[in-house]
């Protein structure tokens, strides 16, 4: 007989939760807003990226995992807005459906799997933002605290981030080479 690792029913357990639970509508609302403001102010710290979505101004990109999903065109100045249900140019489907291997993924500095529907060129700028557009949290933090403790903050935050992935990879089931 074949037992199960305790995490692989954890995951189980979550993965069939999460399919039962539903957000109510007013806070998927206000969670893509923030999505979109918090997008916004990355992208305006880096000029070539504005610059390169303004050219894909009106372009629309639906990113969609499970039931949630979420619509985003092309400003003008190069920025993100949300966009009512229209036809996609690009649709990005999250092809991982439970939230923990999500969130593996983000512990380990991965992707998760996504399934590309749609315009070439378009989906090749959306990957170059990806790979080249990061958010500079020690830089915002400076702003508010100072330099010497925001970069305190970042070097505990970093350290605190390598032990959790030395952990996860540490975990029964997993390789040595980062998958599952």
């Amino acid at each position: 007989m074949t037992m199960k690792s305790p995490f692989s029913l954890v995951a189980e357990a979550f993965g069939k939760l999460g399919e039962q639970l539903k957000a109510p509508d007013w806070l998927v609302d206000e969670m893509q807003h923030r999505v979109v403001l918090f997008l916004n102010h990355v992208l305006m710290q880096e000029p070539e990226a504005q610059a390169r979505l303004a050219r894909q101004q009106g372009r629309v990109v639906r990113v969609q995992w499970r039931d949630f999903n979420l619509q985003l065109a092309a400003t003008p100045a190069g920025l993100c807005e949300r966009v009512p249900e229209a036809t996609p140019d690009l649709l990005l489907t999250v092809t991982d459906s439970s939230p923990l291997d999500l969130a593996r993924h983000a512990v380990r500095g991965e992707r998760p799997g996504v399934r590309i529907e749609g315009d070439v060129q378009f989906a090749a700028e959306v990957n170059w933002l990806v790979d080249h557009v990061r958010w500079d949290l020690e830089e915002d933090l400076s702003r508010l605290i100072g330099d010497a403790p925001a970069h305190q903050l970042a070097r505990l935050g970093s350290t605190l981030a390598q032990g959790l992935r030395r952990f996860i990879a540490s975990l029964p089931g997993q390789d040595r080479a980062g998958g599952a």
